[in-house]
């Protein structure tokens, strides 16, 4: 072999004779396109340099991947004689070629050191494979250069760094060594052939749609062309990219198991012969869009049209390569499209502008017919005084206003025209539109001669970015209102998210402000969702900010806008997942209601309200909806949406939140009446619609329904103020009500508390010096001049009052909660109203009902008006109302004769102990209940002193011992020495309860004693009634007694009792006796009882018991022997172990759900003793 320049170009004539139509490849720039240096660049070649030498890039291949050897070759054979500066890539390309590995090494490092890597030489020394060949041939061209450039690099198991020169030495044994290196040899080759087939595969299924299909497709672009083998396995591992990213692991494994023929550990296998394009993240954030390299993106307001360029600078467009592959072609073409429209779109721009400013000159012109010198200043540059024009001028400015704007520097280079047209669309158009206002300002100028594009190009090495978004706000400063919206539009939704979560409400009115002031409804509406996406779960205190920034928003842009870009805004989140963004749209709806048009309120937001209170879960969430209902009725207006408003209120207070029923009572149902008022509804169909489902439910066939009862009842008392505030604003006196300063202040117990403001009697008037002087001319017709053509207080006397009591007289005297119910509901009646109203309306109509007679009671059937819920409600809503002497004096008489009407008329007592049991609740009334009683205990009547014995078991509970020792004691020591025994026996349950509650010493053995004299005293041993009481009392109180008393009185007595029922010789009194000793011991097994207690008394009288139960009652009997057997059973464990000293016998039985069992079945021992028997013989 000859030996070879290596600087020389070729070194074969068929080499050159190979290549002799390639051209040179120019390195095409990141702009593609933009122009060369100009002629008079001090950087450009001589001019008799024909044709011009490039000097090929060291650092960068063509864009079609090819090296640039043989370009460069064919350009130094095309120069022929001419002196020639030969590139270090055809350096490199010979030092391979000719084998001079060690020389291209050290090549290559030198150009490592130097920071010039060569591509080819890093792929050379990169690749395995060319240090493990059996021959010392040179490889074949193929290898190094193919077609398809540069040998791909395979997964290689060894490097260049890594290899182990020692297995290529002459001495030792290498045939191992050398098998290896040949298998792996052959495995890349394998490689090699199967990414060779691939793209093969590639390239036929790019173009296996038939043309028939493809003229479909474009005849009729809304059928989507169907996707690919090739395309559908890309999206199968960018999206398993996607999952292992993101950490859905099992998902990824799931995914691979489903697409089990593809590798998607490597992006070659998908079989596409292009790049890897970007993961899926990227994609979506580029919107579908066709994605472009950096060096595709022109902007728009810089762009350099080709015919603009000056006709000297020289541009070489590339040819195409021979062996450019299609895919690449269709990118070619795509980015020169792209630019066109891009250029074309800057055109247009740039006309418009034009018009724009030769339209405001024209304005101009006309405003003023000279201009002053300081206006001629600011329109001109600094050596001309020519007024503002959108022509560029023939000598450009030297400002710096023209190549400080960083875009102009990176794009235009030192094009005059690019630079004229873009300082007339930007400074131009500002300078003039601001001339009158502000001035431009100016700088210096240097006394040099130097180009315009030479002070660009030498501008152009400050390091200033305009390439990226921010880099281009940065370098574009907003100079009006409008601008400066616009930037905020722009940058804020890139600010937001890389702001901390508990900072960001500092973000509202920036985002506010934005969004009321920006000019475009898009950009608005994307701030506005940024604002109520701010906060992922925002707490109360960021609601609230949120919500002022919402209303100052609507009071700034009016109830148009407020329709059009807030409330789609709270409908999106009307179903948001978390109930802080749910909350925060119910808030909204009430505090945006006054900003709303009223078709509006009335529509879409009511309907919106309905749907969260019907279909929230969130209790939060309902409350905050209950309360901006309220705040809609107090701006509706529409008075078609009556009926939606009161099924609205039903079905809230039927809500099972506490805390929404509360806001109901709150907001809803005083603004909803305020509402009623103005139509005139309140007391012709709000009111009456109540009372009419409350009479329904009265009538019931299924038994009344308490809660729906509560619910109206409660609905009612909470429409009491705004009935009263009707009553006074349609009274004869109303137009005479003028306050003034002589008017005395109200009291402040003249009306109850009220729930909320809006109950307040004086906001609902207006003020309080008002309602002050309404209420001294109310007293004053009531007490003088009577109620005539007064209509709305006439409804409430003769209407409203007969159907409230005739509904009170059929309620069930012994619910407690009824009960309570109407006295609270009487008695916020009543004191609203007024004292004298009181006294003059509700109470004659309550008496003339309540006849206090005996013929008012009807003792056989017990359905006397005196024996109904009419009496308590009265007593405890009525005359309770008001503490002065004169009222409790009349309290007091109503229930002394209440006692002794049904006492002598032998009727029940369930209305008098109902009305004991209201007032006991409250102290106050302790002192009056007892007066009652003493007067039924000295009462002359055997009847009524029986009854006051019985009232005091209801009184004792509530009352301090320090009473019960002064005044219940005494009492019921007096009436147990009664000469009547029915009396004495009507004492002994309240000392039981005595007994039960009290814990003083001495109370408790001066009650020991008095009911050891009942049993002990011979008169009273043949007193069965008495001994049935007792036994009964035992039984009821000795569970919470204290355990003293229990060990040491009762159980020793129910023994005795026992003992003494085996001879009773009559069998029912025996029996009587046995079923209630059989009760009281039932409930006392549920007691710690010492073991010498069960020994010598409770395991006694359970034999005495069984005894009698063995005659009597079988089912009983059963019950007892298992009960005898598990207490001895438990005295022998407690013998041998030395357990403590007290058991309970009740869990000796079948665990807890078996004593729970055992109770519930002695209920019906009279109904079903004989299958109670059965399930006792089946538990043993």
């Amino acid at each position: 072999m000859a030996s070879v320049n290596p600087f020389d170009v070729s070194d074969s004539e068929e080499e050159a004779e190979r290549r002799p139509n390639e051209t040179v490849d120019t390195e095409r720039s990141p702009s593609e396109g933009a122009p060369g240096p100009p002629q008079g660049n001090p950087f450009s070649p001589p001019a008799d340099a024909e044709p011009p030498t490039l000097l090929l890039s060291s650092n960068r291949t063509s864009p079609s991947g090819e090296g640039m050897s043989v370009s460069a070759a064919a350009t130094s054979t095309m120069a022929g004689g001419v002196e020639t500066r030969v590139s270090v890539d055809v350096i490199a390309a010979q030092l391979l070629r000719d084998q001079y590995i060690l020389t291209a090494l050290e090549f290559h490092t030198e150009l490592l050191e130097a920071g010039r890597e060569l591509p080819r030489l890093r792929d050379y020394f990169s690749n395995p494979g060319n240090f493990e060949r059996q021959s010392g041939t040179p490889p074949a061209k193929d290898q190094v250069l193919g077609p398809g450039g540069p040998l791909n690099r395979a997964g290689s198991i060894s490097t260049l760094d890594s290899l182990d020169f020692a297995r290529y030495s002459d001495d030792g044994n290498r045939e191992s060594d050398e098998r290896v290196a040949v298998l792996e040899f052959e495995l890349r080759k394998a490689k090699e052939t199967i990414q060779a087939l691939r793209a093969n595969l590639t390239q036929a299924a790019e173009s296996e749609v038939a043309s028939q299909e493809r003229k479909n497709f474009k005849s009729s672009p809304e059928i989507q062309e169907p996707i690919r083998q090739l395309e559908k396995r890309a999206l199968n591992f960018l999206v398993n990219e996607y999952l292992l990213k993101n950490e859905y692991k099992l998902s990824s494994i799931t995914f691979s198991d489903e697409n089990d023929d593809q590798d998607f550990e490597l992006w070659d296998d998908v079989g596409l012969n292009i790049p890897k394009p970007p993961d899926l993240l990227q994609l979506y954030r580029n919107g579908g869009s066709t994605l472009s390299s950096p060096r595709d993106k022109v902007d728009v307001s810089v762009g350099v049209a080709f015919g603009d360029l000056p006709g000297n600078c020289v541009v070489r467009e590339p040819q195409k390569k021979p062996d450019l592959s299609q895919q690449q072609q269709s990118e070619v073409v795509q980015e020169l499209e792209y630019q066109l429209n891009l250029l074309n779109s800057e055109k247009q721009s740039l006309a418009e502008q034009i018009k724009k400013l030769q339209s405001e000159i024209q304005i101009l012109k006309k405003s003023v017919s000279s201009p002053p010198p300081a206006t001629v200043e600011l329109c001109s540059s600094s050596s001309s005084s020519k007024p503002c024009s959108t022509n560029p001028p023939s000598v450009p400015s030297l400002d710096n206003g023209q190549y400080l704007d960083i875009r102009g520097v990176s794009e235009a280079g030192n094009d005059l025209v690019s630079t004229s047209t873009q300082n007339t669309s930007q400074s131009q158009q500002q300078t003039c539109n601001r001339a009158t206002s502000q001035q431009r300002v100016q700088f210096d100028q240097p006394n040099r001669k130097l180009s315009p594009a030479f002070q660009q190009a030498l501008l152009s090495f400050c390091r200033m970015c305009s390439e990226s978004r921010l880099g281009a706000e940065v370098s574009r400063i907003a100079d009006s209102e409008e601008s400066v919206m616009l930037m905020l539009g722009r940058c804020l939704p890139h600010i937001v998210p890389n702001v901390l979560l508990a900072k960001r409400e500092e973000l509202i009115p920036l985002i506010l402000c934005t969004a009321c002031l920006h000019p475009e409804p898009k950009e608005r509406d994307q701030l506005l969702h940024i604002l109520f996406n701010l906060i992922k779960r925002p707490d109360d205190e960021q609601r609230q900010m949120i919500l002022t920034g919402c209303v100052a928003f609507a009071r700034h842009v009016g109830p148009t806008r407020v329709e059009a870009e807030l409330l789609p805004q709270c409908w999106e989140q009307i179903n948001h997942k978390y109930p802080e963004r749910r909350l925060l749209v119910a808030e909204a709806c009430g505090a945006l209601a006054p900003y709303l048009p009223k078709e509006i309120r009335s529509s879409l937001v009511l309907s919106m309200l309905q749907q969260m209170l019907a279909e929230d879960k969130a209790d939060m969430v309902r409350e905050a909806v209950v309360k901006s209902l309220g705040i809609i009725m107090g701006y509706i207006d529409d008075s078609d949406k009556y009926a939606q408003g009161f099924e609205l209120m039903l079905l809230s207070l039927g809500d099972p939140s506490e805390r929404v029923v509360n806001a109901v009572h709150q907001v809803f149902i005083p603004a909803f009446a305020a509402w009623t008022t103005e139509l005139g509804t309140l007391h012709t169909a709000l009111i009456p619609s109540l009372l009419a489902r409350i009479e329904k439910l009265l009538t019931g066939e299924h038994g009344l329904d308490e809660h729906k009862l509560h619910v109206f009842l409660s609905a009612l008392q909470s429409l009491i103020p705004p009935l009263f505030a009707v009553v006074l604003q349609n009274a004869p006196f109303t137009s005479r009500a003028k306050p003034h300063e002589d008017i005395p202040a109200i009291e402040v117990t003249r009306f109850p508390r009220p729930a909320s403001p809006l109950q307040d009697m004086a906001i609902i008037i207006g003020n309080r010096e008002l309602l002050s002087s309404l209420l001294l001319l109310y007293d004053h017709q009531l007490e003088h001049e009577g109620t005539t053509g007064w209509e709305s207080l006439l409804w409430v006397v003769n209407q409203l009052l007969p159907q409230l009591i005739d509904i009170v007289g059929r309620i069930n005297v012994t619910s407690s909660t009824c009960v309570h119910e109407f006295s609270r509901f009487f008695w916020r009646f009543c004191r609203t109203f007024g004292k004298i109203f009181t006294n003059t309306k509700v109470k004659p109509q309550f008496q003339e009902i309540l006849r206090l007679s005996e013929e008012n009671v009807d003792a056989s059937a017990g359905n006397g008006i005196l024996t109904k819920a009419t009496v308590p409600i009265y007593a405890t809503g009525v005359l309770t109302c008001y503490n002065q002497e004169e009222d409790r004096k009349l309290l007091v008489g109503f229930l002394e004769d209440v006692m002794t009407t049904l006492s002598l008329s032998h009727a029940p007592l369930d209305s008098l102990k109902a009305s004991f049991v209201e007032l006991g609740a409250n102290p106050v009334y302790h002192e009056l209940l007892l007066t009652v009683l003493w007067y039924g205990v000295v009462h002359t009547s055997a009847l009524v002193r029986c009854t006051a014995a019985r009232m005091f078991e209801l009184l004792v509970k509530g009352v301090n011992e320090t009473l019960v020792a002064q005044r219940v004691v005494p009492a019921l020591i007096t009436l147990s020495s009664d000469p009547e025994i029915s009396v004495r026996i009507a004492t002994i349950p309240a000392f039981g309860t005595i007994m039960e509650t009290v814990t003083q010493k001495e109370l408790l053995e001066r009650v020991k004693m008095q009911l050891a004299s009942f049993l002990e005293d011979p008169q009273y041993q043949d007193q069965h009634s008495l001994h049935m009481e007792i036994i009964r009392t035992f039984g009821r109180v000795g569970p919470n007694a204290e355990p003293r008393f229990r060990d040491d009185f009762v159980l020793p007595h129910l023994h005795k009792l026992a003992l003494a029922n085996n001879s009773q010789s009559v069998e029912s009194k025996r029996i009587d006796i046995a079923i209630h000793l059989f009760e009281a011991y039932s409930a006392l097994s549920c007691c710690f009882i010492s073991e010498e207690v069960i020994v010598n008394h409770f395991l006694p009288g359970l034999r005495c018991l069984h005894a009698d139960m063995e005659q009597l009652s079988p089912e009983h009997e059963v019950i007892l022997g298992s009960m005898i057997k598990e207490c001895e059973i438990k005295v022998e464990n407690r013998g041998i172990s030395d357990a403590q000293g007290s058991i309970s016998i009740a869990s000796s039985l079948v665990g807890e759900d078996a004593k729970t069992k055992f109770l519930s079945k002695m209920g019906q021992l009279t109904t079903s003793g004989a299958m109670l028997a059965n399930v006792f013989q089946r538990k043993k």
